[in-house]
Order: C-alpha cells, then structure tokens, then sequence
C-alpha cells in the first residue's frame, strides 16, 4: 500500500529503539519510550494559503528528523508503524 500525506503533512518511519541498555539490561515493551526520530518516507504537496498559494514543503524524502513526543499520529499499514504529523511540528532535521 502507497501512502501519500496531503497538504503540509510528512509521513515518518520511526527509528527503532535498542531492545537492551549499554549495561547489557533487557529492556520490556513496557519500559521503552516512543522514539522521536525517524526517516521522512513521503511528503505532501505543501500548505495551501488563503489566496491559493502552494507554500511547498521544506522536507525531502530521506531527511532525518527529530519531532515532538506526542505529536502526529500513529499508523499501522502492512505491519510497519509510522507517524504522520505536521511539518510544523518536525523539530530538527539531522544528518
């Protein structure tokens, strides 16, 4: 299945976190905590002004990025999980 977010949104592969810690400890589903970066997989066609203007947006597709705890939402689709937010709401872009 083919995603593709619409107006300013960004469609993020979460990264995945490390199942122990540097300790060598086994860390239980319960414990971990939600990652806050991830790989930009799609992004839509930008946010569309009042007078209808196509502001584009300033993420490509393979751009590390770190964004907000609880922002977007979460989406399963062929057993892969991925977030969808804002672009408003991506933080920092990585390399």
């Amino acid at each position: 299945m083919k995603i593709r977010p619409l107006g300013d949104r960004v469609l993020i592969k979460p990264s995945q976190e490390p199942e122990k810690t540097k300790g060598g400890i086994l860390l239980p589903d319960t414990a971990k905590e939600k990652p806050q970066e991830g790989k930009v997989v799609a992004v839509g066609s930008g946010k569309k002004t009042d007078d209808g203007k196509i502001i584009s947006v300033s993420l490509k597709v393979g751009d590390k990025v770190l964004y907000g705890k609880y922002s977007g939402t979460e989406i399963t689709v062929d057993g892969e999980e991925y977030l969808i937010t804002r672009e408003e709401d991506i933080l920092a872009v990585y390399e």
